[in-house]
């Protein structure tokens, strides 16, 4: 189901398995779904026009079958510990 904004942040986070699978192709597919984020290990944020299935859809052919990732839809209150360029990114960028 595709969200109904014209603007989403959505968390892609994932787990690649396969040793010696070339993932650039993966990373290419990621970075062009809009804006991103990227500041924790296999996890980014990306503002983009198109819904998690959307998302998934460009990037599963690109994975390993004993890959796994997870895309959903992010908003604000976000909390953790994290340094202050990337809240400064959370606070403008996340809906409330």
């Amino acid at each position: 189901m595709t969200l109904v904004n014209t603007q989403n942040v959505l968390l892609v986070t994932y787990d690649l398995k396969a040793a010696g699978w070339n993932y650039s192709v993966f990373y290419e597919k990621l970075k062009s779904q809009g804006a991103w984020w990227h500041y924790i290990t296999s996890s980014w944020l990306i503002i983009t026009s198109k819904g998690p299935d959307e998302v998934y859809s460009a990037l599963a052919p690109h994975l390993a079958k004993a890959d796994r990732i997870l895309i959903l839809p992010v908003r604000r209150p976000a909390f953790g510990w994290l340094p202050r360029e990337a809240w400064d990114w959370i606070n403008t960028n996340l809906p409330t």
